[in-house]
């Protein structure tokens, strides 16, 4: 999670609020009342934690299961005042299940996933695009998800990536997108039926974003803390009118 993205959440859900982490095991929220995730609470944290203060959570509020299993998680309705999900969706077989759990039981989230900007860049891995445990490449719009299942094309075409290196160039903010949402928002997941419309998805993107780079330098980068701090502030004051 971008930490300005942690601290917007810690300045502005409430000290009473209560807040669901989803699949956070390598990296909790320590402002988590309660985590969801397939591996153990003695495990957490392999990549550290998220967020300052002490964990809210506990071995008692560590939830253990497969997200993906298409049983409603063992949670009410709207039980959760806010819900995070960061840098998972992209990783599990189901997102689209997963999002729907999340409209659920929370009334607004903050949702994190490896922008196509990081994971069409080759080589920061290993000799492959983007993250090799990576099943889809995701892109927001507003208050829709798309999921495109990550073919292997990619790695061998050129035309399909950014060379390596590029991914060294890209802010913190570049590197994801993210999704403040409130009540729900919509996710699927993107199809291509013919092989000529899967190659222009990939290789207009990497033309378009190389051309544009060349031609206006570096990106605009949005003024992180002060922006992301507003979009929780929205997300969270609409919903507890609700």
């Amino acid at each position: 999670m971008l930490p300005a993205s942690a601290a917007a959440i810690d300045r502005v859900v409430a000290t009473d609020a209560r807040l669901l982490d989803v699949g956070g095991w390598a990296k909790p929220f320590r402002r988590a009342d309660a985590v969801l995730d397939l591996m153990p609470y003695s495990s957490r944290g392999m990549l550290g934690f998220e967020g300052d203060g002490p964990e809210r959570f506990s071995a008692e509020s560590w939830i253990e299961r497969d997200i993906c299993s298409r049983e409603p998680w063992p949670f009410a309705d709207k039980e959760f005042d806010f819900v995070t999900c960061s840098q998972t969706l992209e990783d599990i077989r189901d997102p689209i299940w997963v999002c729907s759990e999340l409209m659920r039981v929370a009334k607004a989230g903050y949702i994190e996933v490896p922008s196509r900007l990081e994971e069409q860049s080759y080589g920061f891995q290993g000799p492959w695009v983007g993250w090799g445990h990576h099943h889809w490449l995701v892109e927001i719009d507003r208050d829709h998800i798309d999921f495109i299942f990550k073919h292997h094309v990619m790695h061998g075409r050129a035309s399909d990536h950014f060379p390596a290196g590029f991914r060294d160039g890209l802010s913190d903010e570049e590197r994801v997108e993210m999704l403040w949402w409130t009540g729900a928002f919509t996710a699927r997941e993107r199809l291509f039926d013919e092989p000529e419309d899967l190659d222009r998805f990939l290789s207009e993107f990497v033309a378009q974003e190389l051309t544009r780079r060349d031609t206006n330098g570096d990106y605009r980068r949005q003024d992180a803390e002060g922006g992301l701090f507003d979009r929780a502030r929205q997300a969270i004051t609409k919903a507890a009118r609700r």
